[in-house]
C-alpha cells in the first residue's frame, strides 16, 4: 500500500467536472437498480420511500413500500388515518419514530400548509422527521432543485474520491453541493447512492468496475480500506425487562397500549417492568410477575411459568425480555388493553419481540 501524501485530497478537478458527471450518469442510466420508487414524480411517494430508507436496507423497504401505498395512496389518506393504523402498516420495519414523523408531516401539510406539499429544500426541512438528507433527496428528485443528498453511501464515495479519512458534515455538504449535476440533480443524487451501494461498498469495493476510478484519490493511493474511518457508535445499553403474560383458561392473553412517548410509543405489548438488577433466581421473577398481574386488577388462578428469553436490538438498547405466563381470570377490558388469542391476526401494531413471545404461546 502506498503511503498517502498530504496533497492527496484531489478528486475530480473543476476542469474535469463535466467528464466526471457524465461518467457517473451514463453508468447510472445503464446499470441503475430497478426500484419501485425510481422515476416517481409524486413528492409524497418520494418522501415515503426516503423515510423508509432511513437506516434500513433497500431489500427490507421493498417489502413495505407498495403495500404502504395501497393503504395510504396519497397525503390525504395518511393524514386522516388513525395512529394505530399507521403503526400497524409500519410493523416490522423498525425505527417507529419514522412512521410517527411521516404521519405528523402529512398532518402538517394538510392542516398548516393547506395541503400544499413543500417544493423547496428549505421548506421541506420544516416537516417533522425531515433532515438534510431527506430534504435534499425529495427536493432534487421531486422538484429538480440543485441540492445534494448525502447518505452513508454518498459519504463513502466522496471520502474515497478525495481520500478523506474523517469527512466532517460541513465538508461533505459543501463538496457534494459542488459536484451536483445541474441538469439532472435528482438522478445525480440517486446515481451516487447506487455507486456507493453496489460498487464503492464498505468492504472489498469493486474498483475495477467503477466508472470514476481515474478520479479516485483513494484508489490511486491504495487506501480504499482506510477511507472513510468508521463512524464511532455508542455501545448499546444492556437492559432487561420482565414481561407479564396474563393468560386466561381459554388461551387469551392481554396486551396493553404503550405510553404515547418513548420507546415503541403507542404500540401494543405485554405489560413489562424494567429490571434494574437482573437476577438468576426464577422465584424472584415469578413473584414479581404475580405482583404486577394483581396490580393490574387480575385474579391469579394458577402457577406462573417462564417462557424462553427473547432478545431484540434497538438503536441504543440491547433488550432482553424475560416472559412469565400468569394464569388469570379474565378481568374487565379497558380502552388501554385488549385480549387476543396467540396465532390469530389482530389489527394492532405489535413490536417484533412481542411477536416472538406470541409465536411461542401459539405453538
Amino acid at each position: 500500500m502506498k503511503q498517502p501524501s498530504d496533497t492527496s485530497l484531489s478528486g475530480p478537478s473543476p476542469n474535469h467536472l463535466g467528464d466526471f458527471q457524465r461518467s457517473i450518469l451514463q453508468y447510472y442510466d445503464r446499470f441503475r437498480r430497478d426500484l419501485p420508487w425510481r422515476g416517481e414524480t409524486d413528492p409524497y411517494r418520494i418522501l415515503v420511500s426516503e423515510i423508509m430508507l432511513q437506516q434500513t436496507r433497500v431489500e427490507t423497504v421493498l417489502r413495505y413500500y407498495e403495500s404502504w401505498l395501497k393503504q395510504f395512496p396519497n397525503l390525504g389518506t395518511l393524514a386522516s388515518a388513525d395512529s394505530t393504523e399507521v403503526l400497524k402498516a409500519w410493523e416490522g420495519l423498525g425505527y417507529y419514530r419514522r412512521a410517527r414523523n411521516l404521519h405528523r408531516a402529512a398532518k402538517h401539510i394538510r392542516d398548516i400548509l393547506g395541503g400544499r406539499f413543500p417544493t423547496s429544500y428549505r421548506n421541506l426541512r420544516q416537516l417533522p422527521g425531515v433532515g438534510q438528507y431527506t430534504a435534499g433527496a425529495v427536493a432534487s428528485i421531486g422538484f429538480g432543485e440543485i441540492v445534494p443528498a448525502v447518505d452513508g453511501n454518498v459519504r463513502r464515495v466522496l471520502a474515497r474520491l478525495f481520500d478523506k479519512r474523517e469527512p466532517g458534515g460541513r465538508w461533505l455538504n459543501r463538496t457534494a453541493a459542488d459536484l451536483v449535476d445541474k441538469g439532472r440533480p435528482g438522478d445525480w443524487n440517486q446515481a451516487l447512492m447506487d455507486l456507493g451501494s453496489t460498487i464503492c461498498t464498505p468492504r472489498n469495493p469493486r474498483c475495477e468496475d467503477c466508472p470514476v476510478q481515474r478520479w479516485c484519490t483513494a484508489h490511486e493511493q491504495g487506501t480504499q480500506a482506510l477511507s472513510p474511518a468508521g463512524i464511532r457508535k455508542v455501545p448499546a445499553r444492556e437492559t432487561s425487562f420482565l414481561l407479564i403474560v396474563l393468560q386466561t383458561e381459554e388461551g387469551e392473553v392481554m396486551l396493553v397500549r404503550r405510553p404515547r412517548k418513548g420507546l415503541l410509543a403507542g404500540m401494543w405489548a405485554f405489560p413489562e417492568q424494567e429490571l434494574a438488577k437482573p437476577s438468576d433466581c426464577a422465584a424472584t421473577y415469578r413473584d414479581r410477575a404475580i405482583e404486577v398481574a394483581r396490580s393490574l386488577g387480575a385474579e391469579v388462578v394458577g402457577h406462573a411459568s417462564a417462557l424462553a428469553e427473547v432478545q431484540h436490538r434497538f438503536t441504543h438498547i440491547h433488550a432482553r425480555y424475560r416472559p412469565w405466563v400468569v394464569p388469570v381470570a379474565k378481568p374487565l377490558s379497558g380502552e388501554e388493553n385488549v385480549w387476543m388469542i396467540p396465532g390469530e391476526q389482530i389489527d394492532l401494531p405489535i413490536p417484533v419481540a412481542q411477536h416472538k413471545v406470541l409465536n411461542a404461546l401459539a405453538m
